[in-house]
């Protein structure tokens, strides 16, 4: 099986950080991309960060700056630092992984973690 786990979600104030974890685990062959999506109640799911093998990254205006994902391919786990958080940032937090199942061209497949909430209030 794989299996993308999440954690590291919780309460904070505005102002202060959290840092989000995912791990990917089974039969990955080879990790490819890791992205950081997040939807609030009521609006659409969007692509906070995103990062591939090459070196290639994406961050969202919302986040530039704040946000940074760390990468640990030999352990296929990611993790998203998030600073300076805003209560616009409270969502629940997705990570996908973009990955091969063996050395085949097409065995490429895309994987979801289950989740992390994640609020910033008073």
């Amino acid at each position: 099986q794989v299996q993308v786990a999440e954690s590291g979600g919780g309460l904070v104030q505005p102002g202060g950080s959290l840092r989000l974890s995912c791990e990917a685990s089974g039969n990955i062959f080879r990790l490819v991309a890791m992205g950081w999506y997040r939807q609030a109640p009521g609006k659409e799911r969007e692509l906070v960060a995103r990062v591939d093998s090459g070196g290639g990254s994406y961050y969202a205006d919302s986040v530039k700056g704040r946000f940074t994902i760390l990468r640990d391919y030999a352990e296929n786990t990611k993790y998203l630092q998030m600073n300076t958080l805003k209560p616009e940032d409270s969502a629940v937090y997705y990570c996908n992984v973009l990955a091969y199942l063996s050395a085949h061209p097409g065995s490429h497949s895309e994987f979801w973690g289950q989740g992390t909430l994640v609020t910033v209030s008073e």
